[in-house]
């Protein structure tokens, strides 16, 4: 029982982390450099990973899948969680950390390894349940990191109108839209434009895991902080923990509560770090962030598989 968890937990995990590892490598040795990052990540943001999110909600059922009861639970969660951290955040005494501590803590990579890691362990109905997630949730990601980094600014407001319409024209948010009718009334869709799509979307998981390697500037690590470290264990364990047990009270099990710990426990997203630096945040501090919850996620992600796994929670 224990080595097929353990052999179950690194088939779910060891692909994904490997694939940002092998990016990691690749940009050292210099086959990838910035502009392909730059051009590949653009390619997945904007086309590849609309197209995957699109087949997948196609291809299921969504009766199964939806329920508005689950999107409640993690939109509450969140913003308890955000709650919390504006209020732990208080206590750093530069202001310039505060907002990027906050950000850092809740704000997951949701697009990327949320559903390389819900397709490896559920295929295309985890997938679909973690887009269904994903649609609320880049929505309460963007609207909160604005809020916290803008919380502790002495210039400047949030441009409201500019951030709903940036979060209206997220590709992501119009694949799930349109997918929705699709899948529910079963609207036909011509064999090639489908056969073509497939081959778009098979690119997308593989390359955004490389790019999101051969983005992560380890150099970060030699400025790691108390604020860095404290930021990393509430987004890998001390927010997790308490998410996926209230749900687990609340009597969601199997592939449900296994795909809310995988959205949930995620690395820190590498958009933290833009929008750090255009905000006037500590960018050196959120690029810190990115790094040390990417690289121990790998441990504490496929500590929670496996746990998960081992008392048939998932």
């Amino acid at each position: 029982m224990l080595l097929d968890t353990l052999t179950f937990t690194l088939e779910v995990t060891a692909p994904v982390f490997l694939l940002v590892f092998l990016g990691i490598f690749f940009a050292r040795i210099g086959l990838i450099n910035d502009e392909f990052n730059r051009v590949a990540s653009r390619l997945v943001f904007n086309v590849t990973l609309p197209l995957l999110v699109f087949l997948n909600l196609l291809k299921t059922d969504l009766n199964q899948v939806f329920a508005l009861d689950l999107l409640v639970y993690a939109a509450v969660v969140t913003l308890l969680a955000f709650g919390w951290l504006v209020w732990r955040a208080r206590s750093l005494p530069d202001l310039a950390d505060r907002g990027v501590f906050v950000q850092g803590a809740f704000r997951g990579n949701l697009a990327i390894l949320g559903l390389a890691l819900a397709a490896n362990q559920y295929g295309e109905a985890g997938v679909a349940l973690a887009s269904i997630l994903l649609a609320l949730l880049i929505v309460l990601y963007n609207l909160l990191s604005v809020v916290a980094l803008s919380l502790w600014r002495n210039t400047g407001g949030i441009n409201w109108p500019r951030m709903g319409l940036d979060i209206l024209r997220n590709p992501l948010i119009i694949a799930v839209f349109l997918a929705v009718p699709f899948s529910l009334f079963a609207w036909p869709l011509p064999e090639v434009g489908l056969q073509t799509a497939n081959y778009l979307a098979s690119m997308t998981l593989p390359l955004a895991l490389l790019c999101i390697g051969a983005a992560l500037d380890l150099r970060a690590l030699r400025a790691t902080s108390k604020a860095a470290l404290t930021s990393t264990a509430y987004k890998l364990i001390l927010l997790p923990l308490p998410m996926v047990f209230g749900a687990w009270l609340l009597g969601y099990e199997g592939m449900t509560l296994g795909v809310l710990f995988l959205v949930f426990s995620c690395p820190t997203a590498a958009a933290s770090y833009v929008m750090a630096r255009a905000m006037g945040g500590n960018a050196v501090l959120a690029a810190n962030i990115v790094a040390l919850t990417t690289l121990f996620g790998t441990l504490s992600i496929s500590l929670g598989v496996f746990i998960l796994h081992f008392t048939g929670l998932s």
